[in-house]
């Protein structure tokens, strides 16, 4: 917020080789100061210096000087600004007004060049440059976070539905695994029952017995250990038969997939020559720039040298200025025409128009490089990818198979084994000896099926339980969902809350503007906010834009909306400025700022000129204005007048 005293004092500038300006000091009192004379009196050098000394860094340097410097008292405090030429650009230094001159360089400090009325000028699209100084960073990080944690949401949920799914064949199984359980456990107390039948009419001794059950235990322990290696023997055949047909898909892949006919590493190198030639073309533009913008004001301003009659004519100074076919050119010193001079800037225009469209297409050729190269890469890595996991899987396969080999020779070794101790337990002569044997085979085979089957009972219920405790978070991370839903629109509503009373405020004070202005033909400027589909690399994105209307009226009083490219020249600056001066107000630019700045006011006429500057005197508290002579003489007494610069 600038401070009382600010805005009270007095500013005392002065300016050294800036411009067309070699040395000058000028005091600007608060309120209106009125820079007024014909051209070529460094009317518009001076007011670049200010932009300087305030912060800005479009300011040129005096074309034969290597150094340059604005030095500002103001608010009892001073503020120096220092230009330093280096090869074909200029560094700025020193302690300027302003840490950041952005929002004035946009809406305060309205020469010719500046941005905003320029975009307006040219018909370019809004949005960025009216909201720039909004900051909506915290709450673009905040909506990214939320759309994050929404799809990490959604996955989860989608995780869950497939494992609910799963369930009721799970339940499925489960059932019948309980039903073979008990079935296989009636069948055991059965065999077993049979079993204590038997050795209760047995007569042999106790030792006897003894030896007998120890022989079955010894079979049983070995059909288990069988049982184990048979299962181990299943699980790697299916592990191997899993392999082969993986191995069969990335040999598939391999053969179908060709190597990448450009290699990323040559895309790399044409996609760093082409940023290297977009380097290059931004500095011509930028030198173009500077150029152009000096040599306007020099064509405009005190830096040319026009050779004026010793003898004023009668009749205006700017006849006389217009009517001089011959100035002095401000960088050789020879003398060239007027002409000759606007005929060159012309194409220096033409030439920086031409370079901002090659700019583009080198982007879009940057950006089309840089996916085709990340195509590529992905190409290649995932050739990679397949081979390296191709050459992993015949591993593995190798290994596998060493596996059942081995598990084979085991299974053999092992059923032998069962073979022999069912041989040892049969030679125990015992009453019903086969029977009994039998019986005790058919207890072995129950005892291992009722083991399995536990175990499979044990892991499905780890699985349904796994499930249904997933299902019961379903309900709290869809309210999760929903709040973060909701979060997600409420940010969404915070920034088009921003942009549409953004839009407002810009509309109200347009049609302020407007109205001070009192044009019979030009009715309303108005912002429309609206959303429209755009491409974003894949796929579409909803996007606001801010679209400029235009709305005129015929001489029978009949209104109709037209658009900024079917205006006037000398219309399109009228818009630019009532829309720059519109942001002005909307951003509270003077909280920042005390100054406007206004050149190039030809477009529009002198009692018009009075009326916006009157308005705007209560807004800001200086206001520096250059003008002819007869648009001067329409301003206020009141108004402080510079008939010179020195």
């Amino acid at each position: 917020m600038i401070t009382d005293q600010v805005s009270k004092s007095a500013v005392r500038v002065e300016v050294e080789n800036i411009g067309g300006i070699s040395e000058a000091s000028e005091t600007l009192p608060p309120g209106v100061s009125v820079l007024t004379g014909e051209n070529a009196t460094n009317r518009t050098s001076f007011l670049a210096a200010l932009m300087a000394g305030l912060g800005s860094e479009r300011a040129s340097l005096k074309g034969d000087a290597e150094r340059g410097s604005v030095t500002l008292e103001i608010g009892g405090e001073t503020y120096t600004r220092t230009l330093q030429r280096r090869g074909d650009t200029v560094s700025f230094g020193g302690d300027p007004f302003l840490d950041d001159p952005e929002l004035a360089d946009l809406f305060a400090f309205l020469l010719e060049s500046n941005e905003a009325r320029r975009t307006i000028a040219r018909g370019d699209e809004l949005r960025e440059l009216i909201m720039r100084p909004v900051d909506t960073d915290q709450i673009d990080a905040e909506i990214d976070a939320c759309k994050r944690e929404r799809d990490e949401i959604d996955e989860e949920l989608e995780r869950i539905d497939r494992l609910e799914d799963e369930l009721p064949e799970l339940e499925e199984d489960r059932q019948s695994k309980k039903e073979a359980l008990d079935s296989a456990l009636e069948d055991l107390e059965a065999v077993q029952d049979e079993i204590d039948e038997f050795d209760k009419d047995l007569e042999q001794s106790r030792s006897q017995k003894q030896d007998l059950e120890a022989a079955f235990q010894r079979v049983r322990d070995a059909r288990s250990e069988l049982d184990d290696l048979e299962f181990d023997l299943e699980t790697a055949r299916s592990t191997r038969e899993e392999l082969e047909s993986e191995r069969a898909d990335l040999r598939e892949t391999l053969a179908d997939t060709d190597e990448p006919e450009e290699s990323p590493d040559r895309l790399t190198g044409r996609i760093q020559e082409l940023r290297d030639r977009k380097r290059t073309i931004d500095d011509t533009i930028s030198e173009l720039g500077s150029v152009i913008s000096f040599n306007e004001e020099m064509l405009e301003d005190e830096g040319v040298g026009v050779e004026l009659p010793d003898e004023q004519p009668s009749g205006a100074p700017t006849d006389e200025l217009l009517a001089a076919d011959e100035i002095t050119c401000w960088t050789c010193g020879s003398s060239v025409s007027t002409d000759e001079v606007s005929a060159t800037l012309d194409r220096l225009r033409d030439l920086r128009s031409d370079k901002l469209d090659e700019r583009r297409e080198v982007e879009s050729s940057i950006d089309e490089l840089s996916e085709r190269r990340s195509e590529l890469r992905d190409q290649r890595n995932e050739l990679e990818r397949a081979e390296d996991r191709l050459e992993t899987v015949e591993s593995e396969i190798e290994t596998t198979e060493e596996r059942i080999a081995n598990l084979e020779a085991r299974i053999e070794d092992k059923r032998d084994e069962v073979a022999e101790l069912e041989a040892e337990a049969e030679s125990i002569e015992v009453g019903d000896h086969e029977e009994l044997l039998e019986l005790h085979r058919e207890s072995n085979e129950l005892e291992l099926r009722v083991e399995n089957l536990e175990s499979d009972l044990e892991s499905l219920d780890a699985k349904i339980d796994e499930r249904e405790a997933a299902i019961e978070t379903r309900d709290e991370l869809a309210a999760d969902r929903e709040d973060i839903s909701q979060r997600l629109a409420d940010l969404r509503t915070r920034i088009e809350d921003l942009e549409a009373d953004a839009v407002e405020a810009f509309n109200t004070h347009m049609e302020t503007i407007l109205d001070i202005l009192e044009y019979d033909n030009l009715d309303r400027i108005w912002i429309e906010r609206r959303q429209e589909q755009v491409r974003d690399g894949r796929r579409k994105v909803e996007k606001t834009r801010f679209d400029l209307h235009i709305v005129r009226s015929t001489a029978d009083g009949t209104a109709y909306e037209d658009t900024i490219e079917h205006l006037s020249e000398s219309e399109r600056e009228v818009t630019g400025l009532v829309f720059a001066l519109a942001g002005y107000l909307v951003h509270d630019v003077h909280e920042q700022v005390p100054f406007i700045l206004l050149d190039s006011l030809e477009a529009i006429d002198s009692n018009r000129i009075a009326r916006l500057v009157e308005y705007f005197r209560t807004h800001a508290s200086y206001i520096s204005v250059a003008l002819l002579p007869e648009d001067a003489a329409a301003l206020s007494d009141e108004y402080t007048y510079i008939t010179s610069i020195d």
